[in-house]
């Protein structure tokens, strides 16, 4: 069994699979309360099930980006796990995890989040020949740049802005494919059959060395100007 845990947003997303495939899954609005709500909706999904935590073989995490304390709680949560437990920890981009559901496609996959500073967060992903590929890595720009980057018809997917959504519509027309609203929702199940394939593959993380992405620093952290 694994469990795949994402709390990468104020969505909390939770799910115990078999080799992928999904056993069962939990999804909820937290707000910020994911230091209080996710332990307890963890709890609750395994005795729904009546899966022991000790019948767990890897546990997979969205590691960012987003949310900064909801990342904090997600990361300290699966590691603990993995530690207690001696469990491998298999940490997925969140970009990744919001492009996956759209990979039978087969068009550029280009997940957004509202990075803030009139920034965004994104990545380009495409399924190609029947292999999952990471054409850029997640990195900070602005609307206008990737507008400019965008060639061909391409999906946008993931938490965008609703203003982002109308200048992609505006300025790209045809070559702008976002679904609607229900069918970007992020879910667990995606976090599951993304790990299942590293875990395949034996590529793990060190629970110990293993952080969330964040792409810019939390501002908390920043020096103060002199």
């Amino acid at each position: 069994m694994e469990l795949a845990i994402d709390t990468s947003s104020d969505i909390i997303s939770l799910a115990l699979s078999s080799q992928g495939e999904t056993v069962a899954e939990v999804t909820w609005h937290s707000e910020q309360n994911h230091t209080v709500e996710l332990m307890p909706g963890l709890a609750s999904l395994l005795n729904q099930t009546k899966i022991d935590l000790r019948s767990l073989s890897v546990i997979f995490i969205a590691r960012g980006p987003g949310s900064f304390n909801g990342l904090r709680v997600g990361m300290s949560t699966a590691k603990g796990l993995a530690l207690a437990l001696n469990l491998p920890l298999i940490g997925i981009s969140t970009l990744e995890v919001e492009a996956y559901p759209f990979a039978y496609i087969e068009l550029p996959l280009c997940p957004i989040h509202d990075a803030g500073r009139h920034e965004i967060a994104t990545a380009l992903y495409r399924k190609q020949a029947g292999e999952w590929r990471c054409l850029e890595e997640e990195h900070i720009t602005t609307l206008e740049i990737l507008i400019s980057q965008i060639n061909e018809q391409t999906l946008f997917c993931g938490e965008i802005p609703p203003l982002a959504i109308s200048e992609l519509q505006q300025t790209l027309g045809n070559k702008a494919i976002i679904p609607e609203v229900a069918a970007l929702q992020r879910r667990a199940s995606y976090l599951s059959a993304l790990g299942w394939h590293r875990f395949q593959k034996g590529t793990y993380d060190d629970p110990a060395t293993l952080q969330p992405l964040y792409l810019r620093r939390p501002p908390i952290t920043q020096p103060k100007p002199r």
